[in-house]
């Protein structure tokens, strides 16, 4: 089957205009970010916040507009609002004579924000994530997680949610819920199946309308499952919200640790305090014969730990129970709540509780400063 070239879906992208005006999406800007591949497409719309309502037709005109195409398998639209329309040239004049606007603030009823970090993929941290914020839900707090994780989402099969959330107005996003916990991730708005091929401005412009377009509500803490690595999640996090701190995810193995001290690095030059280290997939307890096995070492995070001058959170062992509870949607802390790992799990929780809770709603937003 042929598809589509770039050149044809600008060109029906061109009959899509904006609201009380005769200009189109591409001509004015508003369309960008286009990628195109294999019959799936998917492209951003830069507005004004305040016009998200109104664009709402229009993104979805222009995704049935894409989708009119022979050979389109998906259309994913979405709106950012990471920079500004261009102006007609009389707008420009006019808006150099105006102050420049300030910036929505964030996660205003939010307590304590931590961010749950590695330096690489495939060491537990969304794992982690998901038994920390249900650990923090069960210590009576009142808890939200967000999955930053633009790329690979995971909170909704970990969370085990299905559905997509609810927008009453058109503006404003109702989160989900699983397991106590008030849940978002960009994992609810796009089919399961569909890679995201974004550039970074369509990644920041998704992550700060999840975190200023959600009714998160009065929350004592919310866990933010950061994607692995240092990137433009994690700056966007450090520059628009005031991170109460850090916890790193490794596992023992050196590769692993060499990773792990960058994101932590990272952290410490955008000025978030790094709350600790926690070794995951610390050892292996055989369930046949009760014998114990590091498979990937053992104590390389707590000495990691003491090198760099940062707290050692504690150890998780690589258990096949853990695994099960985040295929099947009900974290361990939640499906055993008084098993040894969920202790594991709410020791964790308990060591960075009494790392942020005094100061929730005294952490300021830090300044972003490289050397």
């Amino acid at each position: 089957m042929a598809h589509p070239a770039e050149s044809e879906i600008k060109t029906v992208l061109s009959g899509i205009n904006l609201p009380d005006s005769d200009r189109n999406i591409v001509d004015s800007g508003v369309m960008n970010s286009l990628v195109v591949k294999d019959g799936h497409v998917q492209f951003a719309l830069d507005i004004d916040p305040a016009d998200a309502e109104k664009m709402e037709p229009v993104r979805r005109a222009a995704e049935d507009a894409v989708k009119s195409l022979g050979g389109i398998l998906s259309v994913t639209a979405v709106m950012t609002a990471h920079r500004e329309v261009q102006p007609e040239p009389q707008q420009q004049r006019q808006k150099s004579q105006q102050p420049q606007q300030q910036h929505k603030e964030l996660l205003p009823q939010i307590g304590a924000i931590v961010a749950v970090a590695s330096g690489k993929g495939g060491v537990g941290k969304s794992t982690t994530a998901a038994n920390l914020a249900v650990a923090f839900r069960q210590m009576g707090l009142r808890t939200a997680m967000l999955d930053a994780d633009i790329y690979g989402p995971s909170l909704p099969t970990m969370m085990g949610i299905t559905g997509r959330p609810s927008s009453p107005d058109g503006k404003t996003i109702i989160p989900m819920e699983a397991h106590g916990v008030t849940c978002m991730s960009i994992g609810f708005l796009v089919p399961q199946d569909t890679a995201m091929i974004w550039r970074g401005p369509m990644v920041m412009g998704a992550l700060e309308q999840m975190m200023g377009d959600v009714d998160w509500g009065p929350q004592d803490v919310l866990i933010v499952d950061m994607p692995p690595g240092t990137g433009d999640a994690q700056l966007t996090m450090a520059q628009r919200v005031p991170l109460a701190g850090a916890v790193i995810v490794s596992t023992p193995q050196d590769l692993s640790l060499i990773d792990a001290k960058k994101g932590l690095n990272m952290f410490r030059k955008v000025d978030v305090p790094v709350l600790g280290i926690v070794e995951n997939m610390s050892y292996f307890i055989c369930p046949s014969c009760g014998e114990r096995s590091d498979i990937f070492a053992h104590g390389g995070a707590a000495q990691a730990a003491t090198q760099i001058g940062v707290d050692f959170l504690g150890e998780i062992p690589l258990e096949m129970a853990i695994r099960e509870g985040g295929d099947n949607g009900t974290p361990i802390v939640a499906a055993d709540p008084e098993g040894d790992y969920s202790r594991a799990y709410r020791a964790v929780a308990e060591s960075v509780w009494a790392k942020v809770g005094s100061s929730a709603s005294q952490t300021p937003t830090p300044n972003i400063s490289f050397e």
